[in-house]
């Protein structure tokens, strides 16, 4: 077994996919329109055996959720072979790090906030 999608509760599907495509460099692995207002939108790091399903929150509470899907706390954690050519790219693109870089037991890790407020870790494991 294996966990191979998490569903990412985002405002709007082409700003989410534009911040992850072309300020992340996340691959678009597929983009289905499933009818006049859904659509079954992934996208992954290149190499990924995980994927995030960006699913357009729907009514007023999914919209309450959108930025804050686990109450403040790290959502997402992002394994790099090297932490500070992404790190300074994502810097030059606008990602938000609102921890400076560690070294940590576990490797180099900093905090960023995606374009909707979710923390990530960065992290090159050791």
């Amino acid at each position: 077994m294996g966990i191979f999608q998490i569903s990412l509760v985002v405002a709007d599907y082409d700003e989410a996919i534009d911040y992850f495509t072309g300020v992340l460099d996340f691959e678009l692995l597929e983009d289905t329109r499933l009818s006049e207002t859904k659509r079954w939108v992934r996208v992954a790091p290149k190499g990924s055996a995980c994927a995030l399903l960006l699913a357009k929150a729907a009514n007023e509470e999914q919209f309450s959720r959108v930025g804050n899907q686990t109450g403040g706390r790290v959502f997402l954690f992002l394994h790099t072979d090297d932490f500070y050519r992404d790190y300074n790219l994502w810097l030059s693109r606008g990602v938000k790090f609102i921890r400076e870089p560690s070294r940590e037991e576990y490797g180099i890790v900093s905090v960023f906030e995606d374009i909707y407020g979710n923390l990530w870790d960065l992290i090159q494991p050791v």
